[in-house]
Parts: C-alpha cells; structure tokens; sequence
C-alpha cells in the first residue's frame, strides 16, 4: 500500500470513527430525551441514530478488510468491500426508515381514532433536536469532504446519511415546538416526515453502491475524460471499446484502440503505453489500466 493510500485509509476510518462516536451520543441523548419529553418526533430521531451506531460498526469492519492487499485470488485488492459496506448502510438506513414510519402512522392512528391523550413535549426535547441540527451540520459538511477527496463510497454514503439527519432533525424540532404550542398532531407528523426522509436516503445510498458491485458501465464524464487525454496521442486512430470497474474508491479501465495495421508490433506496444503514461497521469484514482491496441482495418470491417 503506498503512502497516498494509506494516508486515505487513514482519512476514512477517522470520518468513520467520528460518526459513531456522535451517534452514539446522539442516539442515547434523543431515546432518553424523547421518552421523558413525551416527543414521538424526538424518540423517532434516537431510533435512526440507533441505527447509526450498528451500521457504523459494520462499516468499521469492512474498511479495515478492505484494507488488506492483493493476492493470488484478489489481484485487484479487497476494495470491493467498500461497496459492500455501502450497501449495509443503504440496507440499515432502508429498515430504520420503514421502522419509523409505521411507528409514526401507530401514533397519528391512535390520536385521530381514539382521540388518546398526548402530554405536551418539554422544553428540553426541543433544545435537544436543535443541537442535533448543528451537530450534523458540521458532521455533513466535514464527511463529504473527506469522501470527495478520497473517493470512498462509504465515507460519501455516511455523508449523505449525516446530510438526510440535518432534515429529519429539522422535522422533529419543527414538530416538537407546533405541539408545544398546542398542535399535538404534529409531533407523530414530523416522526413520519423524518421516516420519509430516512426511507429516501437509503434508497439512494442503494442505487449507488449497487451500481458499483453490479459493474455499471462507464459514466459519459469518465468517457470524455479518458478520450480527452488520449486524443493527442500520436499513433492512436480511434478508440473501439472501454470498460471500466469500480474498486472501492478506485477504477480499472481495460481499453481498445485503433492504429495503423502496417505498423509493427513493438510500435504499436509504445503507443499503448504512451496511453497508459497518459491516463495515469490525467484520471484520478486510476489503479490499473489495460490497453489493447488493434489495426484499424479490422476494427472497421463488418
């Protein structure tokens, strides 16, 4: 592992390390809170920080396995846990909003069929929602940080987790002081508001990581990156075929180029790797590139 990625590793289990430590604050701040505040909305939010907390740990676990270094039955490395990780985040994120939400519509349920009696939520739970806002705040704003510089999806899947909480946190606060000031209905609303949000994140998360581990062809922008920084390479004819592959934060391209079919084939081996030079120096977090290069005769044939 050379040092770059190591200080990235580093990076990562650190933005890590600080979502479940304040998680797991949260989660026993907002629990304890929201069932002395009688606050649906607040206990709602302890229950998604709960949720945090397991799927930090898992994620802690995974990192560190990703860390390993290649061998004879991984030449590419364990990075793909990283994905896996992410999708146990979008997983937990999915049940914990599913959770939530029929906690919320038990509630709202209870209070517009039986007309059940509902204490007022104390001062307290509303200064504890409002902190949680600006902790996750910071939380987002620094996490994505750190996953954009580093490519990790499961540090920009934590982010995007932090992001949905400062929402889900607004809801409840927003909730919490209309039932102090008499509109009880609203308190179980924002519990389903914050649920909605929460089913939303993990959905997202989902769609992201799973494209990873599914190989999702190329992007249009990784496309035009590669042409780009090929297309001044003397030599190179046309490009035929790419493919791309997410490891964890890291790309393996396998390209096919068109080049002159009377050249020999040491000339069209120093084309190749003057692309390879190329591209390693142009695309961000490229692990590997592999490229193949064909007489341009027979990639135009039918």
């Amino acid at each position: 592992m050379d040092r770059t990625s190591e200080r990235s590793d580093k990076r990562n289990l650190k933005a890590v390390n600080l979502a479940l430590l304040a998680n797991t604050g949260l989660a026993a701040l907002k629990t304890a809170i929201g069932v002395l505040g009688h606050s649906p909305a607040l206990l709602a939010e302890g229950i998604n920080s709960t949720s945090d907390v397991v799927y930090n740990i898992i994620v802690k676990v995974f990192i560190k396995l990703a860390r390993k270094p290649a061998d004879a039955n991984h030449p590419y490395g364990h990075r793909q846990f990283e994905s896996i990780a992410a999708v146990v985040v979008g997983a937990f994120v999915l049940t914990t909003g599913v959770a939530v939400f029929w906690d919320a519509v038990n509630r709202i349920y209870d209070i517009l069929s039986a007309g059940a009696p509902i204490a007022a939520a104390s001062a307290l739970t509303l200064y504890v929602a409002l902190f949680s806002v600006g902790l996750k705040v910071y939380l987002s704003r620094w996490t994505r940080r750190v996953g954009r510089q580093t490519g990790n999806p499961v540090v920009l899947a934590i982010a995007a987790d932090h992001r949905n909480d400062i929402f889900s946190a607004a809801a409840a606060s927003l909730g919490i002081f209309l039932a102090r000031i008499g509109y009880a209905l609203f308190d179980p609303l924002a519990g389903a508001l914050v649920a909605l949000v929460i089913l939303w994140t993990g959905l997202g998360i989902l769609r992201e990581s799973s494209g990873d581990l599914m190989d999702t062809v190329p992007t249009a922008e990784l496309r035009r990156k590669v042409e780009g920084s090929i297309a001044g390479t003397p030599g190179v004819l046309a490009v035929q075929e790419m493919q791309a592959h997410r490891f964890g934060p890291y790309i393996v391209i396998n390209l096919t180029i068109a080049v002159d079919g009377t050249m020999s084939v040491a000339e069209g081996d120093a084309i190749s790797a003057r692309v390879e030079s190329a591209l390693e120096r142009d695309i961000d977090l490229l692990e590997r590139v592999h490229v193949h290069f064909h007489p341009l005769s027979l990639i135009s044939s039918p």
